[in-house]
């Protein structure tokens, strides 16, 4: 009997979110023959329509802005080389505030016991060795990002199947440089020290971040992910810079470990060490 596949399972909110903190790592590791999983909690209705028409302006048709949107994750996925795509479905509860997070069938209203039998059933078939997912601020406070944080610890307690679980990350150090590119494409950009009651403090200390993954060499992938996006571009500002640039600025994908029972020394460069 052939000998199983490592497994990766990245645990996203919406589709296009895939691209940004996880592309590298999930272009990287379909490459070495590592089977990738991704889950996409959302469907992305409350998203840009087609010509940017926002959520509740005349013209948007959220079931339209859906099927919009599948199309691109599927795109983003066949640019990655995803070995799985599963999608849950939950209706999109946009920004935190919004009206649409009291709709009865949005993922922020949605029971996270009910949610997370849903994921551990995809963790049970899939064995994934290590999943990655969001921090418990959804790394900037939105609902959705913040539910697939609670649903994926809780379907790894219930499950206990993965090796090792990942939160994504940016390291603080990276904000200047962020924030000078997007001052250059003309858009605002917050400091990772603007923290108050309702945002937290944006990434981390460079010597708190455990993981840094190399993906320069997948950066073409990783755009052509974003890309497939381009429903969203609006809201997609790296788009603009041009993928060269966008590889050098995103080239290097960050987390915390905060599960692990390989005794991998910290800090690693591989989300597999201690795994092979």
């Amino acid at each position: 009997m052939a000998e199983r596949s490592l497994t990766l399972m990245a645990v996203h909110a919406h589709p296009d979110d895939e691209a940004t903190s996880t592309g590298g790592v999930l272009a990287r590791y379909a490459a070495e023959g590592i089977t990738t999983v991704l889950v996409t909690c959302t469907d992305g209705r409350c998203g840009d329509g087609p010509g940017g028409v926002k959520p509740g302006d005349p013209g948007h048709d959220p079931q339209a802005v859906v099927a919009m949107r599948q199309a691109e994750l599927a795109a983003s996925c066949e640019a990655l080389k995803v070995t799985h795509l599963e999608t849950l479905g939950y209706a999109d509860s946009g920004m935190m505030g919004w009206a649409a997070n009291d709709a009865p069938d949005a993922f922020w209203n949605t029971p996270v016991a009910e949610a997370a039998d849903r994921l551990s059933e995809l963790i049970r078939r899939y064995r994934p060795d290590v999943v990655v997912t969001y921090d418990e601020n959804g790394f900037y406070g939105h609902p959705d990002h913040i539910q697939a944080h609670r649903i994926t610890m809780a379907a790894v307690e219930r499950t206990d199947i993965p090796a090792k679980v990942y939160w994504t990350t940016v390291p603080r150090s990276a904000f200047q440089e962020f924030g000078r590119v997007m001052k250059e494409i003309g858009v605002e950009f917050p400091e990772p020290d603007g923290a108050s009651d309702e945002m937290p403090q944006l990434g981390l200390p460079d010597d708190e971040i455990t993981t840094w993954v190399d993906t320069r060499g997948y950066g073409a992938q990783k755009f052509e992910s974003l890309a497939a996006h381009a429903s969203q571009a609006e809201n997609i500002f790296f788009l603009q810079i041009g993928q060269e640039r966008f590889t050098e600025l995103m080239g290097v994908e960050t987390f915390v470990r905060v599960r692990d029972t390989t005794d991998a020394p910290t800090p690693e460069d591989d989300l597999f060490a201690g795994l092979r």
